[in-house]
């Protein structure tokens, strides 16, 4: 999973999902054309994240143009941690950017305790009560304007990593920030994160949904900062749907990233060769409610794969190539 260091046949249920995206989303539709001054779909472009940085210095780059045609003037997440400096205002000035531009901020919350099982991405707040205060400061940066958010990527489907007594905490911090968010941000999307397509069944994943609070928010994201194909995330999610309807009672639309799976995975996880972009951020009329680029195409995945000496979240145009080629 990343760790940003500037500034990761669809059932018929799940058809029920898209059509509240699609009504506010018909002008999402086309995708962006610039960095910041031509700001060509419904979500926002920013013009700071790492591939616009990139762009930035080094203008004399043969891949320069490359990069920026392909992923630095698509709208795509902002991920938020423990680099991001003061949370709230750091989230405030975002958000504030993308009304001004009157677009949607995507936005990813990666501040969980034990991030990431202390591998790669691995970090976070310090103790569950900075995380409580770090999390509210967060949706209450957000307040009544517009946004979609994720909350902590990999949270759910890592809690078999933790003891148990550190899997109710970490439970515990989730349902609070659905609740934060429902209380501070009642105009924001926010969804949990719900693993992909081959990691966590989906009957256990919708227990895992349920008792993180998912009732609570908009619903759940799929394939953060992986590669599975958006049919297979579709078919998964719409499993998870029909499983928390099954045992709870209710069931939730669900997003896709698909920054990184135009042709699917190949069973690799952290920076594979061969990968390619997927779908820019749009509605979607069937499966997920939304595609949305998650990850921030060209970071690396940790220091792994075909980025053998490129930490976590750092953009390297070499993988920003590779991924618009497909090699």
């Amino acid at each position: 999973m990343q760790q940003p260091h500037s500034a990761t046949a669809t059932a018929t249920a799940s058809r029920r999902f898209a059509l509240g995206a699609l009504a506010w989303g018909l002008a999402m539709l086309a995708p962006g054309v610039a960095i910041a001054a031509n700001q060509g779909s419904g979500f926002y472009v920013d013009p700071n994240s790492n591939p616009a940085i990139w762009v930035r210095d080094h203008p004399a780059d043969a891949r320069a143009g490359k990069i920026r045609n392909a992923i630095a003037s698509k709208p795509m997440g902002r991920w938020f941690g423990n680099w991001s400096g003061n949370i709230g205002t750091a989230v405030a000035t975002y958000v504030d950017a993308a009304r001004a531009a009157d677009k949607r901020p995507i936005l990813v919350a990666y501040n969980i305790p034990g991030r990431d099982c202390g591998s790669h991405s691995g970090g976070g707040a310090g103790s569950p009560e900075a995380y409580r205060t770090w999390i509210s400061s967060f949706a209450s940066g957000i307040g009544d304007r517009r946004a979609v958010v994720v909350i902590e990527p990999d949270a759910l489907a890592q809690l078999d990593c933790l003891p148990a007594d550190q899997r109710s905490v970490r439970i515990g911090l989730l349902q609070y920030a659905a609740r934060e968010f429902k209380l501070r941000a009642p105009n924001a999307q926010v969804y949990h994160d719900g693993g992909n397509a081959t990691w966590i069944g989906a009957d256990e994943m919708a227990r895992r949904l349920n008792s993180a609070g998912v009732r609570d928010i908009r619903g759940f994201a799929l394939n953060v900062s992986n590669y599975h194909t958006t049919a297979a995330s579709n078919h998964y999610g719409a499993a998870v749907a029909a499983s928390l309807n099954r045992q709870f009672g209710y069931a939730k639309p669900f997003v896709v990233d698909t920054s990184r799976n135009g042709n699917g995975s190949n069973g690799e996880w952290c920076n594979p060769a061969g990968r390619k972009l997927g779908a820019t951020s749009q509605a979607s009329a069937n499966g997920a409610e939304m595609l949305l680029w998650l990850k921030v195409p060209g970071d690396s995945d940790g220091q792994c794969g075909i980025a053998p000496n490129t930490p976590a979240g750092t953009f390297t145009p070499e993988l920003a190539v590779r991924l618009i080629d497909g090699w």
